[in-house]
């Protein structure tokens, strides 16, 4: 099944289509510095800009880039709690999947 609004795509090969908070959660956790720092998050909708990604940094902070170039928004931040990382990257998501 194709996604609807997003794919959600790890360093590792690993992908979800349309993920939800907790999926988005269980992505970031699984973070680690062997072989899978970042998970990045793009529109179905190829013709769209936005973009979002989180990092794992070396002091294992993460690193969460959220931007829409057609909106004039881009986000940096620096976080450590997975939770409050998943719950921001799926409130932002949910915006721009609401203004299809």
């Amino acid at each position: 099944m194709a996604a609807d609004f997003f794919i959600a795509d790890t360093e590792n090969g690993r992908f979800v289509d349309d993920p939800a908070q907790d999926a988005l959660l269980l992505l970031i956790a699984g973070l680690n510095h062997d072989d899978n720092t970042f998970v990045t998050i793009n529109p179905a909708d190829e013709s769209a800009a936005w973009y979002a990604s989180v990092s794992l940094l070396p002091d294992g902070g993460y690193e969460v880039e959220l931007a829409d170039p057609d909106r004039q928004e881009h986000q940096h931040a620096i976080h450590t709690d997975h939770d409050k990382i998943a719950q921001h990257v799926s409130d932002w998501l949910a915006t721009h999947q609401h203004a299809r």
